[in-house]
């Protein structure tokens, strides 16, 4: 064809190279453009908030990319995505999930149904909910996640349940049985790799079998009715001892003011005694006659008086007038 083109005019050669040229460049484009729309179909995805994508390189795990928005990997089959949403609150049910009835299913029953430390038999229901912290290790560590999960939550429970008596499940310690629960089912999905957060365990119903339930029942009221009584008791006595306390100190306070005052008084009038002997050794005459005197001065102005005149011939008869006077006043 090469010869033919050559004995053709040079016009016409020029016309076909042409031809040829803008047929090529239309393949390359309409090669391009195709290429361009396969990877862009293939390779583009876009992520919301709370998810996740698992990058697959020839069907081998490559990275993770966790950034919201419009994402772009090589088309496949060279790579390919699988979005997971990480921040999804997922739940498991164990148990009856509510009052036990005579229609109730006997699997769930025996679900519930654990074996405390004293040997008696406990019906707890529960709910674990849990999000996916790593993407790619909850997408393909393990077949099965769910059921990993739900074995792993009912042997962690098994586990604090059976460490305890009937009566800390049923109401001293139950809230210690969700949180140690909870970390011993953390522990345990995190040595199998999961991937798996555990958020919380929930008890729902903790409850005796439907047999003995009303012994239990009469056994919990009893133990409210004694710590209430053992509650009023505390009240009782916190009101009563205080009052005593206050009334013992005021008391103590008031016989050591009696005290003081004694010992004070006691002490002067030794001082006094002490500096009148002091005086009476000095002049016992004129100290003799300070003490009569002012003894005189203390008692006269008490008694009743009555003033005779020296060498009266005659005693004059005494009528107590004033005594009488005195005496109806009061």
């Amino acid at each position: 064809m090469a010869n033919d083109d050559d004995q053709l005019p040079a016009e016409e050669q020029v016309r076909r190279s042409v031809a040829r040229t803008v047929g090529n460049t239309f393949v390359a484009v309409a090669l391009l453009a195709g290429l361009g729309a396969w990877s862009f179909y293939y390779g583009t995805y876009t992520l919301y908030p709370g998810q996740a994508a698992i990058i697959l390189r020839l069907g081998a795990y490559d990275r993770t990319v966790a950034t919201e928005g419009l994402k772009f990997h090589l088309p496949a089959p060279i790579e390919e995505h699988e979005i997971v949403k990480v921040d999804e609150l997922r739940k498991e049910e164990f148990g009856v999930g509510g009052v036990e009835e005579g229609a109730t299913d006997v699997a769930a029953i025996q679900q519930a149904s654990m074996q405390t430390q004293d040997n008696a038999i406990v019906r707890l229901s529960f709910v674990v909910q849990y999000r996916y912290g790593d993407a790619f290790r909850a997408r393909y560590s393990l077949q099965d996640p769910d059921s990993v999960l739900r074995d792993a939550a009912q042997a962690s429970v098994r586990e604090v349940v059976g460490r305890m008596t009937i009566e800390d499940v049923l109401s001293e310690r139950r809230d210690d049985v969700a949180v140690d629960s909870a970390r011993i089912l953390q522990d345990t999905i995190d040595g199998y790799e999961s991937g798996i957060l555990v958020t919380e365990v929930q008890l729902q119903e903790v409850q005796p079998p439907e047999e003995v339930r009303q012994a239990f029942d009469d056994v919990v009221a009893a133990a409210q009715d004694a710590n209430r009584a053992v509650n009023e008791a505390e009240g009782y006595r916190n009101e009563v001892l205080p009052k005593a306390r206050g009334e013992a100190a005021e008391i103590i306070a008031k016989a050591n003011g009696y005290r003081d005052a004694k010992i004070a008084e006691s002490s002067g009038e030794a001082e006094r005694f002490l500096a009148l002997v002091t005086e009476y050794e000095k002049s016992p005459e004129v100290t003799r006659k300070r003490l009569y005197l002012e003894t005189m001065e203390a008692i006269l102005p008490t008694v009743e008086k009555v003033v005779i005149e020296p060498g009266s011939a005659q005693v004059v008869p005494y009528l107590p007038l004033g005594s009488q006077r005195r005496e109806g006043l009061q």
